[in-house]
């Protein structure tokens, strides 16, 4: 219903396409105007304002001809004028412009639901979204079907507007006027949601399914807000739902993902058995379930649904391919690993598929083989060339020869001194040679390039904290990465360590949980039994420690921060 991007896109059969700038609508057909179209006579002047408006626009002056077309739908109150008044203002990306040209088209056509649309997008773009609120109105009462599949678009349409409370606002009017319409309350769900409201989420996440109890998206939306305060909970609700519809493939995917994130892996398990059996030919399902056991390191599972995937001739086959690979690798099958990236010759897997088949080489020892692989990949755009320049570093660090990795980065970096993979990746070399100067000046230059490179703010904040230098800087640089990556759950660790160094334990133990409950990474894991230990929680941040271990034994951090408090 609603339209998401410019009314420029929204022509008639009877105009002409153009390269330049959109072709304009005939004045009037020759058997006589459509409904709700004036009797346009076809005077002298108006041709001319008409034509200099088009032959603006086809020069290259479309603001000219965007203001000519506005003056003159005024004037002849033609809604086809006005709509073109509002194409070529887009064109010309003069909101403004737009958005008055589209108050008229809608003045002189207040039926039409291009109109409605253009003028609610254009409000809503211009973060005035009260004023939009008749308009949407409007759009909702066009038809029967027209609010329940309006509703269904609201939040993806008020996701441009960056005041959550104003949506809220809008919404909370708009499915007032509908309150047996589970549509309405899961749309003031969402938005509710998004304004940090959770009881009100919750509660018409509810009120939807109490008018459709068995709509599958409703439920899923239930459970997403639950996953945020308790999987366990997220898991009954969606339990309950499948005790009365056992069918619903996507509500089971759910359960079993929810089961996954609550660490319950044998009641997962018999979630994938289950939902194997029901949809025993259903592609997408085998394909779930095979990335979620891979996740919980039920590899036969993972490698058997996988392969089934292949005989099945599953669309994207070579992504099969590059996860059977690393299922390979989790189990340091490294010749098994390379023969499934070796059957990847094409696509976007296909360079990432040689530079894990490098280090596959490497894992067996034989990193000098594993460089001359890397060497002899053909590529020819610059980006790719960098790629396996960084890859061959990776090889060097991991066989800690750093020093090493370092002269190879900053060789690349004296002729391309500007590339930010290589100032990245010089950086985090620098660091482990405790080149700290160089870490800091390659970041720096690289958030000049890039000032929305997340990662790099993050590094520097957290070399920082980990040297307990400069923290308010270093709490200031991870903020900055968090408002850039606010779901990257290595920068929440930043934060929790940065917070630990200033001596806000507490608020550290938030942010390190938040962290290790979506990620369980060594060296998060690492940072929070630390922050539990100087809590005076010592049991628990030894369960923590042994948990971290059994899935990054090798971890640098975790090691360390072992051999320190000897559990």
């Amino acid at each position: 219903m609603f339209v998401h991007g410019s009314v420029q896109a929204q022509q008639s059969s009877d105009e002409d396409d153009d390269d330049d700038a959109p072709s304009a609508p005939a004045l009037a057909p020759v058997s006589g105007p459509p409904p709700n179209l004036p009797v346009q006579e076809l005077t002298g002047q108006t041709l001319y304002e008409f034509l200099y408006g088009e032959i603006a626009a086809q020069r290259g002056n479309p603001v000219l001809a965007a203001q000519t077309f506005l003056e003159l739908s005024r004037r002849t109150r033609d809604p086809r004028i006005a709509r073109r008044a509002v194409e070529v203002a887009n064109f010309a990306r003069m909101p403004a412009l737009a958005l008055e040209s589209a108050r008229v088209w809608v003045d002189t056509d207040p039926a039409s639901a291009q109109a409605l649309q253009a003028v609610t997008v254009l409000l809503v773009s211009a973060k005035r979204v009260d004023e939009a609120e008749p308009y949407l109105a409007k759009l909702l009462a066009i038809d029967a079907n027209a609010a329940a599949n309006g509703f269904m678009q609201l939040s993806r349409l008020l996701a441009g507007n960056p005041d959550p409370q104003a949506n809220l606002r809008v919404v909370h009017k708009l499915a007032a006027q509908y309150p047996k319409l589970a549509q309405a309350h899961l749309a003031l769900s969402q938005v509710a949601a998004v304004a940090n409201d959770e009881a009100l989420a919750l509660a018409e996440a509810r009120g939807a399914l109490e008018l459709r109890p068995d709509w599958e998206v409703a439920a899923m939306y239930e459970a997403q807000l639950l996953q945020r305060r308790s999987p366990a909970e997220a898991a009954r609700r969606l339990t309950a739902f499948l005790e009365k519809n056992p069918d619903s493939r996507d509500v089971r995917l759910g359960l079993a993902r929810t089961l996954v994130l609550d660490k319950r892996y044998p009641e997962a398990r018999a979630e994938f058995e289950s939902i194997l059996k029901r949809f025993p030919k259903d592609i997408d399902a085998i394909y779930a379930v095979g990335l979620l056991a891979f996740q919980v390191k039920e590899y036969a599972v993972a490698e058997t649904n996988m392969k089934r995937l292949l005989e099945l001739g599953f669309r994207d086959a070579n992504s099969v391919r590059f996860t059977l690979a690393q299922i390979a690798e989790e189990q340091k099958d490294w010749p098994g690993a390379i023969r499934w990236y070796d059957a990847i010759q094409r696509g976007e897997q296909a360079l990432p598929a040689r530079m894990r088949t490098a280090n596959a080489i490497a894992k067996q020892g034989k990193l000098a083989e594993a460089r001359a692989y890397l060497h002899g990949v053909s590529v020819q755009a610059e980006p790719q060339r960098v790629q396996l320049l960084v890859a061959e570093s990776q090889l060097l660090r991991d066989a800690n020869l750093n020093s090493e990795a370092f002269d190879l980065l900053g060789q690349a970096l004296r002729k391309t001194p500007d590339e930010p993979d290589l100032l990245y990746d010089h950086a985090l070399t620098a660091e482990k040679l405790d080149r700290f100067d160089i870490l800091e000046s390659s970041l720096k230059r690289l958030i000049q390039l890039k000032p929305d490179h997340a990662h790099a703010y993050n590094a520097l904040g957290y070399s920082f904290a980990d040297r307990n230098l400069r923290l308010p800087e270093a709490k200031q640089l991870i903020e900055k990465a968090l408002e850039i990556a606010p779901a990257d759950l290595f920068i929440v660790d930043s934060l929790g360590w940065v917070l630990y160094r200033m001596g806000d334990l507490k608020g550290a133990a938030q942010q390190l949980r938040r962290a290790w409950e979506g990620r369980p990474d060594g060296e998060i894991g690492a940072h929070l039994g630390e922050v539990l230990w100087a809590l005076g929680d010592r049991d628990e941040a030894r369960r923590i420690w042994q948990e971290s271990l059994k899935t990054s034994p090798e971890n640098d951090t975790l090691q360390k921060t072992l051999k320190r408090f000897a559990p």
